[in-house]
């Protein structure tokens, strides 16, 4: 439950609160090159070929590459807002933190999903170079900024 008020609450200050600060010229990742494949894959690679496996292997997939536009727009830009780099970094955080879990659960219950985790690394190492800038410039006090 409460993720999914924090999850509402997200969509909610995006589309209303923080609509102004949105940037369309900047804004030109196509989304599609994110949905097609994802979707295709989730037909092709799943546990068991249902309409409810179908779509929860779509959304671990999605999740894995949804980062991609928000990296995209930095690296167009060149630059991030402080609390945008602090939120991608928890997020980021937040994900490499289920690697942990499955890491837990494998040793203690012999469960292990290579979909989930698969899709878990892919996430993490495309937050690799992120983390990286955001550890050598944003925890030092300084804005986010793309070497030119």
């Amino acid at each position: 439950l409460i993720y999914i008020a924090c999850s509402y609450a997200t969509v909610y200050l995006i589309y209303m609160k923080f609509k102004a600060t949105y940037d369309g010229n900047h804004d030109t990742f196509r989304v599609e090159f994110l949905i097609v494949p994802v979707g295709g894959l989730s037909f092709l690679v799943n546990h068991d070929f249902s309409p409810l496996e179908i779509l929860w292997t779509f959304s671990i997939y999605l999740e894995s590459v949804a980062i991609l536009p928000q990296l995209f727009m930095i690296s167009k830009t060149g630059e991030a807002e402080t609390i945008t780099t602090h939120y991608l970094f928890f997020l980021g955080l937040y994900r490499a933190l289920y690697l942990v879990n499955w890491i837990w659960r494998y040793y203690f219950e012999g469960f292990f999903d290579l979909i989930a985790v698969v899709a878990g690394v892919v996430q993490t190492v495309l937050y690799c170079d992120f983390f990286y800038l955001y550890v050598t410039k944003v925890l030092k006090g300084k804005k986010l900024s793309l070497p030119a």
